[in-house]
């Protein structure tokens, strides 16, 4: 039985009018767009869970924020207003604004990783691993053997596999390990969450061989409301303090605000050390590549509207209903037997797609299969977290098999209501009840050599 709805925080105050269109529509439109996801345009999709990045609803006081944008072009007051928020959350000595985070791992990530070098995360989301592959280095994903089964119920899923990154460490050698990255939370796991003990366990074990470990903090609010919720002996910290507490493990961060900050643009880089010789690189390739060092590639107006939503984003109250939608459409998805990564995550339910097209090999992206069949349904547009996603292999150009074939909800943040909700699970629901009538999957019919997703044309196999 679904779980009562948790009730919105806030009020609504201004809408945005969507464009109804019938099934014929919607398949005429996807086949237009070759059938990826990306492709479509945003007019013609009725729920959109592409992403949850930059997609969310800003705030009366973020919309203020807007309005009084300081836009010099350097030492803007905006900018000293962001920088004050963010070492008065994370505790670091340096903030670095970039456009957002794709943009701070290109800034960052050279300066520790060139051919050679592995980099080790709990599981690296898409960006950040081509981020890896474009500096030369290559990527390995250790994540907890529990977050390799969707259907087992179990906290923390995002962890590190701790012995297994000692034992990758020992076996690549400690000097050719350029960085470990905890991705918090753990979004291509099923933005499941990381405990502040592993956290810990990580830590030390980066400290005894030397090697530089960072945090993809894109979620780190999200992540923080389930160490409170979860491990105990957090539940009477305030969410700054866990926050505090995890960040201090860690020697830098990365992090698109785009996501727990709640704004449509902006990201940050965090250095602990505000001594730390790498400031001065990072500064150097953030003139180079985003603009002076005090805006970073952003308006004023998206530094004002930055600092605001970093406290906006850890409000418990907010937080609480947050993950309460989710845990809402996930308690739908129980009731009709639908797999997902349970418990659910922070910004949406993963499906397991492979458990719903069992016949429909990994090469034919049951991900996308079931992406492409919930937008004929009901105009909801979501995006594969699989095989599809992965891609090919670096180096033998060969298809990478993925340890999950998800197609991923990834819900805005105080957009969608309780009946945009109920048609998500409804329209699953439907796609799930019909599945044996789809025969076979996609092949890819264009693509190009990295983050094939975002561009990649494809056709339905006959």
């Amino acid at each position: 039985m679904a779980i009562k709805y948790v009730p919105e925080p806030f009020r609504i105050k201004v809408v945005e009018p969507l464009k109804m269109m019938t099934r014929a529509e919607r398949e005429q439109a996807i086949a237009r767009a070759s059938y990826n996801m990306f492709r479509l345009k945003g007019e013609e999709c009725y729920i959109d869970l592409l992403t949850d990045s930059g997609t969310n609803a800003m705030s009366q006081e973020q919309w203020a924020g807007i309005m009084r944008g300081d836009e010099a072009y350097a030492g803007a007051s905006s900018y000293f207003k962001f920088v004050e928020a963010a070492q008065d959350i994370f505790g670091y000595g340096y903030i670095q604004p970039v456009h957002q985070g794709r943009a701070a791992e290109k800034v960052l990530f050279p300066t520790f990783l060139s051919e050679g070098k592995f980099a080790i995360s709990n599981m690296f989301f898409d960006t950040t691993r081509a981020h890896v592959i474009l500096a030369g280095a290559r990527p390995i994903d250790c994540c907890c053997e529990e977050g390799k089964n969707p259907a087992l119920r179990a906290k923390f899923k995002g962890n590190m596999d701790v012995e297994r990154l000692e034992e990758i460490i020992k076996e690549k050698g400690a000097e050719n390990i350029g960085m470990v990255v905890m991705t918090i939370t753990n979004n291509s796991a099923g933005g499941q969450p990381v405990s502040l003990q592993n956290m810990r366990d990580v830590a030390a074990i980066c400290k005894k061989y030397g090697i530089h470990l960072n945090i993809d903090a894109a979620r780190y609010a999200e992540n923080a409301y389930f160490v409170k919720r979860d491990e105990q002996e957090c539940q009477d910290w305030p969410i700054k303090r866990i926050v505090r507490e995890m960040f201090a493990l860690a020697d830098t961060f990365t992090m698109s605000a785009k996501k727990d900050t709640i704004v449509n643009m902006g990201g940050c880089i965090g250095v602990k050390d505000p001594e730390s010789p790498l400031i001065l690189k990072i500064k150097a390739n953030c003139i180079s590549f985003e603009g002076f060092y005090t805006y970073g590639g952003l308006n004023g107006r998206d530094l004002e509207a930055l600092a605001i939503g970093l406290y906006e984003g850890i409000d418990e109250d907010y937080l609480r209903y947050r993950i309460g939608q989710m845990e809402y459409l996930a308690s739908r998805l129980d009731d009709a037997g639908i797999i997902y990564q349970a418990p659910v995550g922070g910004h949406g339910p993963f499906i397991d797609a492979a458990k719903i097209y069992p016949h429909i090999p990994y090469n034919e992206f049951p991900g996308q299969v079931l992406a492409i069949e919930l937008y004929k349904e009901a105009g909801i547009r979501t995006c594969d977290i699989g095989s599809y996603m992965l891609g090919n292999d670096p180096d033998t150009g060969e298809q990478l098999h993925a340890e999950n074939e998800f197609t991923r909800f990834a819900i805005p943040r105080r957009v969608y209501t309780q009946s945009h909700i109920d048609i998500m699970a409804d329209a699953l629901i439907a796609v799930r009840d019909r599945a044996k009538e789809i025969k076979r999957g996609y092949k890819i019919t264009w693509e190009p050599p990295i983050l094939r997703h975002f561009q990649a044309s494809l056709a339905p196999i006959e």
